[in-house]
């Protein structure tokens, strides 16, 4: 794997903990307990696509647009929780969640998970059409947890490593387990089954004024560390390039791809960044964690 430049790595290090700041002014720590294994294993899928920053910006933002398409997941955000007030916060929190999630301990995530169910229970309302909606509704956690995983893989295969067919079908089957505990029951376990529920919800997906506030919001923030800041709108243009194109055309977002030259400076950037050795960052705390498995008397 690459090494970090000496001169880069401590800018890194300090941006990575800014970023894993738990609300508390402490790091989480991937580290303990000693030897306990995460949700998924060490060498999953799963484990390769969350490690790479460039997958989770790209990938991050598709996901969410898929969610705000969906007038009830829509309402939910946008009404609850602090996306249009404080959406920088909001972002690291979420991307928090899911490091947690993929990489901490199994009670360290089972725990975090239980905490995540109990809020989205006092996440009820209506939306602008007067349609009433739970957060905890399994079949608005089936959209959520099937958006978000799809975005990760969408990025990951499309700038870091294409993956065939079978480790794409891994990749999803490893995550519908996660999926039910945060309560969506019937998440995909393979391609196949995304691409029909993508295919059964397109009745149901709109454009809103919604989704265009947050592409705005988001090329707007400081997304990227500062050097980078001048590729914010290129990545944007991609999370939206990632979007199947029936989606995209029906949420009135074609034209948006980014273009060749962009899309090469975006998978050189991701490859660059895949794989890099940084003391703080979740996958390197939980590999020392696993690594401290009992091993078996020879």
């Amino acid at each position: 794997m690459p090494s970090v430049p000496t001169f880069l790595k401590p800018r890194l290090e300090n941006l990575l903990r800014s970023q894993l700041d738990d609300g508390s002014g402490r790091m989480m720590d991937f580290t303990q307990p000693a030897g306990e294994p995460a949700l998924v294993a060490a060498d999953s899928i799963s484990w390769r696509v969350f490690a790479n920053p460039v997958t989770l910006v790209i990938g991050g933002i598709t996901a969410v647009l898929l969610e705000l398409a969906e007038p009830k997941v829509r309402s939910g955000v946008w009404d609850h929780t602090t996306f249009r007030t404080d959406p920088l916060k909001r972002m690291r929190r979420t991307g928090l969640a899911a490091m947690v999630t993929v990489y901490g301990a199994r009670s360290q995530a089972t725990r975090m998970i239980s905490g995540v169910r109990r809020m989205h229970e006092q996440v009820r309302g209506t939306t602008p059409e007067g349609v009433p909606y739970e957060a905890n509704d399994p079949e608005l956690l089936r959209w959520v947890h099937a958006t978000a995983a799809f975005g990760f893989l969408e990025a990951y295969h499309h700038y870091v490593t294409p993956l065939d067919q079978a480790g794409r079908d891994r990749y999803y089957a490893e995550g519908a387990p996660i999926s039910r505990l945060y309560g969506a029951e019937t998440a995909p376990v393979s391609e196949d089954e995304l691409r029909e529920l993508f295919s059964g919800m397109l009745h149901r997906l709109e454009p809103s004024g919604i989704l265009s506030e947050f592409i705005g919001i988001m090329e707007s923030l400081p997304l990227l560390p500062r050097p980078l800041r001048r590729f914010n709108r290129i990545f944007i243009s991609a999370s939206v390039g990632l979007l199947p194109p029936d989606i995209r055309m029906k949420l009135g977002l074609c034209g948006r791809s980014p273009s060749a030259a962009a899309t090469r400076v975006l998978r050189f950037l991701a490859r660059q960044a895949e794989g890099l050795e940084l003391d703080s960052s979740p996958i390197m705390q939980a590999r020392r964690r696993v690594d401290d498995l009992p091993r078996n008397p020879a």
